[in-house]
């Protein structure tokens, strides 16, 4: 049975449970995974766990009843500090953490877990969108990892220990979450509604990987069919990569007129090139390596194996310049989260592409 009906991720919670057991709780913990694979509710489960005010022989149980528990479901535990990157920032504001000029270290996260507990025995801090951290956001919280107050938890949360710095890294406890299984995320997605037919929540739950966000966005039916059409506009390149920029703007501008939609729209298009150029690579090192006619293709995902197969004739031997596809996409998505004009990144990033694709097909 699943711990407190989080699914997937047993093996973390027998981790937390042996920690608890053994009174060897850490004071900060840094959670990595795919997005949407249930690390934010993991740790606010955690978080219930901790400050539940029923007693029980399992350190790892929240009765789900009590005062404190109800108020850790609802946000309003005055014992538990939440913050996360606002909607319309790219970064998470510096003024967050260690509060805005006028109350500068008299509030945000590092005051606020300094602060002796109201009703519990410790104060829980979880920063999600971790990932979403400037240089000067990660050094505001150096003092707090490297001094922490007694009686404190602080939980940060993203998508890979990596893309923190490495003076984040090395004091907190990195926990890693796997991708959700397949039959576990094709289920949840019929059960929060988001599709209700099972065989469409497998496919979208095995393209995106284990992940119920990425899934929950291939779920919108006009940016499933965007999908294919940026797929097949890739295989074509050279050729059309005007038209095909021009599709990719006229994409990220439907998302509405708000910048962080835009963005979010952005990378997630950018996500979908990736996932082709990765698919492309497969199936060119499976090639080299075997007989091309004894290559096991998927076909489940009828767009991105049409795009691939159309391709890979055009880039047979090309894997490093593939691999420089892949680098390029990685590097326009870094740009949109500095704030770059979309359009003029976009049509910089296909041309990019284009030209890569010209010299591949040239060799």
């Amino acid at each position: 049975m699943s711990w407190l009906d989080i699914e997937g991720h047993d093996r973390v919670a027998d981790r937390f449970r042996a920690i608890l057991a053994s009174g060897r709780l850490a004071s900060s913990y840094l959670f990595v995974g795919p997005a949407g694979c249930g690390k934010r509710t993991f740790a606010l489960r955690l978080a219930e766990c901790l400050l539940c005010e029923s007693t029980s022989a399992d350190p790892l149980a929240a009765c789900g009843q009590c005062e404190a528990c109800q108020q850790v479901r609802a946000g309003t535990h005055p014992d538990l500090i939440f913050i996360a990157r606002p909607e319309d920032k790219q970064v998470i504001p510096v003024d967050l953490l260690i509060g805005d000029d006028e109350h500068r270290g008299r509030e945000g996260l590092c005051h606020d877990l300094s602060l002796k507990p109201f009703r519990a025995d410790r104060r829980v801090a979880i920063l999600d969108d971790a990932d979403d951290l400037n240089e000067e956001g990660a050094n505001c919280l150096l003092k707090t990892l490297e001094e922490p107050p007694p009686h404190s938890l602080l939980i940060l949360i993203g998508t890979s220990a990596e893309k923190q710095l490495p003076t984040i890294r090395s004091r907190c406890q990195i926990v890693h979450f796997r991708p959700l299984g397949v039959d576990i995320a094709a289920r949840l997605l019929v059960e929060q509604g988001v599709v209700e037919d099972l065989e469409r929540a497998r496919l979208l739950a095995r393209i995106a990987g284990g992940s119920l966000t990425q899934a929950a966005r291939l779920a919108d039916e006009e940016l499933w069919k965007f999908r294919g059409e940026l797929m097949r506009g890739l295989a074509e390149l050279p050729r059309r990569s005007f038209a095909l920029a021009r599709a990719v703007t006229a994409c990220v501008e439907a998302a509405g007129k708000e910048a962080p939609r835009r963005r979010a729209r952005a990378v997630i298009l950018i996500g979908f090139a990736v996932d082709y150029y990765y698919a492309l690579l497969h199936r060119l090192v499976a090639a080299d390596a075997t007989d091309p006619a004894g290559v096991e293709v998927d076909t489940s995902d009828a767009d991105l194996d049409a795009a691939v197969t159309r391709a890979v004739s055009a880039a047979a031997g090309e894997v490093d310049g593939v691999a420089e596809a892949i680098d390029r996409c990685l590097a326009a998505e870094a740009h949109v989260g500095r704030n770059a004009n979309l359009a003029t990144l976009v049509d910089s990033w296909i041309a990019d592409l284009a030209d890569l694709q010209a010299r591949m097909v040239a060799c």
